[in-house]
């Protein structure tokens, strides 16, 4: 019998999108590292944050451009499925609808790149929670608010142990907060809705429910490294190991790179996760992850305490 060991959580090491493939024989682009390869069967998970390598911002604009991330409610479907009690239906796209206003996409430029996640806005006047690991050592920060306005933004307080951080955008007043609700009522099998920027594409829906409560992630500097993600190499946390750790809720609904910081509603609307991260076998040639329907979210009532803070 194998022995079951805790899996490693680790940032993502891979742009999105990839860079266009030189001709044969050519030296790899300035200030892009080759492919890194991984044994086919080995597992890693990443935080869901879509990292853009220097040189390739410009075509990622072009893809948000001509997908129309101005639009977000486009990527939604109208769907109805079975509620949490099982008695009624759940009408997604009116839940949705209520909801998409409050979500936001996160924009950051690095020194040696770009980034881009998902936040949820906490008060009016444009205050916004996301993950600490989407705007640490964030050069500047913008927002793209769900009707495509784009606004400055900076940060207002950070919490690395618990990878959350508060951000305000900058000349914006009237907005709609998101309702956030208790974590601690959330049971398995409950339906979730879960909403952000994978790879870009604003105001992305994915369903699904609640997997498991307390799963405990922890997020390793070392492999942070090893991934070779612009993050790495940063103070994640206060513990010796160097490494992120929090107990979060386990979802099936599709969690991908760029829903970091988004959040993860209840079929009432109401906040009761933050999209953290997600765990994906590694066997692709370039070390490229997608989501397997494992994914966890940062408990609502955590995020409270983080927001009560600032």
């Amino acid at each position: 019998m194998t022995q079951m060991q805790t899996p490693p959580w680790v940032y993502p090491g891979n742009s999105y999108p990839p860079p266009p493939v030189p001709p044969a024989g050519s030296p790899a682009a300035p200030g892009q590292k080759p492919p890194r390869r991984v044994r086919r069967g080995t597992v890693a998970a990443v935080v869901a944050a879509a990292l853009v390598a220097g040189g390739v911002g410009g075509t990622l604009g072009a893809f948000i451009g001509g997908d129309g991330a101005a639009q977000p409610a486009a990527a939604t479907t109208a769907t109805t499925t079975s509620s949490s009690s099982g008695t009624e239906a759940t009408d997604v796209s009116a839940v949705v609808a209520k909801v998409m206003p409050s979500v936001v996409q996160v924009n950051v430029t690095l020194q040696n790149g770009e980034g881009i996640g998902s936040g949820v806005i906490i008060s009016s006047d444009g205050r916004i929670l996301t993950n600490n690991h989407v705007v640490a050592d964030a050069d500047t920060i913008t927002v793209t608010l769900s009707d495509g306005r784009t606004v400055d933004a900076s940060v207002v307080g950070t919490d690395p142990s618990s990878d959350l951080a508060v951000i305000q955008a900058k000349g914006v007043s009237g907005l709609t907060a998101a309702t956030f609700g208790d974590s601690s009522q959330v049971k398995v099998g409950d339906e979730v809705i879960a909403i952000g920027s994978p790879g870009g594409l604003q105001g992305t829906v994915t369903t699904g429910i609640v997997s498991a409560l307390d799963r405990k992630v922890t997020v390793s500097d070392s492999e942070q490294q090893q991934g070779g993600s612009p993050f790495a190499g940063r103070d994640q946390s206060q513990n010796d190991t160097g490494s992120t750790t929090y107990q979060a809720l386990q979802t099936d609904a599709a969690i991908n790179q760029g829903n970091s910081g988004g959040p993860l509603f209840n079929t009432a609307g109401q906040v009761v996760g933050i999209n953290s991260a997600m765990y994906s076998p590694v066997t692709g040639p370039d070390g490229s992850a997608g989501s397997v329907g494992i994914g966890f979210a940062i408990p609502s009532n955590q995020a409270q305490q983080v927001i009560d803070k600032f």
